[in-house]
């Protein structure tokens, strides 16, 4: 009986799940599903930044300070951030894991997987860049001093965000805010 050999260049095509491959933040290979979540062209991705699927460059440029940190101390990291579609400049939820293939140079090369959280939340359109981090990050269960840490403020200043987000959703407690920013 003859072995059977994988055909890896197929498995990362037809993935379930959008893939990509990294080097410096820029996007060396992609797979059909990445092409259908972000609405694109091979030609508009390969070669190019990860910050054209992004919101704004300030949203990338946090992201990739953020991220840093975790990649260089176990190598991953995942959350779920809001992302641009290349078509129609829509933005949209998405769930992003990446791995650094080597963790003392994190953004040298990875491999990161992107699924479209579109049809689960919904974006809410009148929120900052800062409240839509917030807000995912409160949807996980972290508390102002978790978040804080996360993003680089300080506890107090994430509770002002949670106010004006309780304020923005009309929520009374916090449970009640997460329950509708999921519900969204």
């Amino acid at each position: 009986m003859d072995p059977v050999i994988p055909d890896y260049r197929s498995a990362f095509q037809q993935a379930p799940i959008g893939l990509v491959l990294s080097a410096q933040r820029q996007i060396v290979d992609c797979n059909e599903r990445v092409l259908q979540i972000f609405g694109a062209r091979r030609e508009q991705l390969l070669g190019q930044s990860f910050a054209v699927m992004y919101p704004s460059a300030a949203e990338f440029e946090r992201t990739g300070e953020r991220i840093v940190a975790s990649l260089a101390a176990d190598g991953h990291y995942a959350d779920d951030r809001v992302m641009r579609r290349l078509g129609d400049g829509g933005l949209f939820w998405c769930h992003v894991s990446g791995r650094a293939l080597d963790p003392a140079d994190p953004h040298a090369r990875g491999i990161w997987s992107f699924e479209d959280l579109s049809a689960r939340r919904q974006i809410a359109t009148h929120l900052t860049p800062r409240e839509r981090e917030i807000a995912a990050l409160l949807a996980e269960g972290r508390t102002s001093k978790l978040i804080g840490r996360h993003l680089g403020l300080s506890p107090r200043t994430v509770d002002v965000y949670r106010a004006r987000l309780m304020k923005k959703y009309q929520a009374s407690s916090t449970p009640e805010l997460i329950h509708k920013l999921l519900s969204a």
